[in-house]
């Protein structure tokens, strides 16, 4: 292609060097290539070359950056000649005002930094929670439950399963010595964990997982199931509070994040009025 000048000499080709990738021995603002007007220099492939690869590997893959880049600058070439003004002139429409989207979300990401309140009270977190139960159904089955999966050569197995049945706070933090006998465990019942995750622990049905139960034992080749389930929550469900409580303090920073950008832009608005920059005529 007559259009195309690219400057590299024979010896480019035959040792890695020049490109710096053994030493330095050509300086970074020399022009490897050119595409019309445009040039491609040394130093912008500096960074790009492992110096960890073979010379030919190196070779084939700076052939691969100079190719790319020079069909980059050719179709940009023929972009440009073939869009009409009209064409042109939308494209620099769209990125001028890309351009100041960019610029304006940034300043509003600053002042958000500097003004927002992000302190959120638990008083806020329940009305805002009673106020849109509505929104709050589930899409997953929640359980309150507690369970052990260990081998069933465990010494003290019997030990273990008496003290999972009892319901004692002594009997807990008993189990707690064990916890390094255990394949997986959860014995905190009072905290809502999702199906999905449970299942993943324990080979149990889902239907059988689904219902209250005070104790259901399972054992197999290897090992020995103990399951309690406190309390259930099925799909479209009401959300427990507890379990959403971080969601509600994103959607609470949001609307703040949205009110106080609002409150922003009437004061701007409104002091370039009282100085005469902003005129509606």
């Amino acid at each position: 292609m007559k259009f195309v000048r690219v400057l590299l000499f024979l010896f480019l080709f035959s040792s890695c060097n020049y490109f710096g990738l053994k030493k330095e021995t050509a300086p970074k603002d020399m022009p490897i290539a050119a595409v019309f007007e445009e040039e491609l220099y040394r130093g912008a492939l500096h960074n790009l070359i492992p110096t960890n690869i073979s010379k030919e590997d190196s070779l084939v893959l700076v052939k691969s950056i100079i190719n790319n880049w020079a069909v980059k600058q050719l179709m940009l070439k023929k972009s440009l000649e073939n869009n009409s003004s009209q064409e042109n002139t939308a494209i620099n429409e769209l990125v001028e005002n890309y351009k100041h989207s960019l610029l304006i979300n940034n300043y509003k990401e600053q002042l958000i930094k500097q003004q927002l309140d992000t302190i959120i009270s638990e008083a806020e977190i329940d009305t805002y929670y009673s106020l849109n139960k509505k929104n709050f159904k589930l899409n997953e089955e929640l359980l309150k439950i507690k369970f052990l999966n260990f081998n069933n050569n465990l010494i003290n197995k019997k030990e273990v399963v008496a003290l999972f049945k009892s319901d004692d706070l002594e009997a807990s933090e008993a189990l707690e010595k064990y916890h390094l006998n255990f394949k997986s465990f959860q014995l905190n019942d009072s905290v809502w964990t999702p199906l999905d995750n449970i299942m993943l622990k324990i080979p149990f049905l889902k239907e059988k997982l689904l219902k209250k139960t005070k104790f259901i034992q399972k054992q197999d080749s290897l090992s020995l199931y103990l399951v309690a389930v406190k309390d259930v929550l099925k799909r479209n469900d009401l959300a427990p509070k507890s379990y959403i409580k971080s969601t509600i303090k994103q959607l609470i920073l949001h609307q703040r994040k949205i009110e106080l950008i609002r409150e922003i832009e009437q004061i701007i608005v409104k002091d370039a009025l009282q100085n005469e920059n902003f005129k509606i005529y």
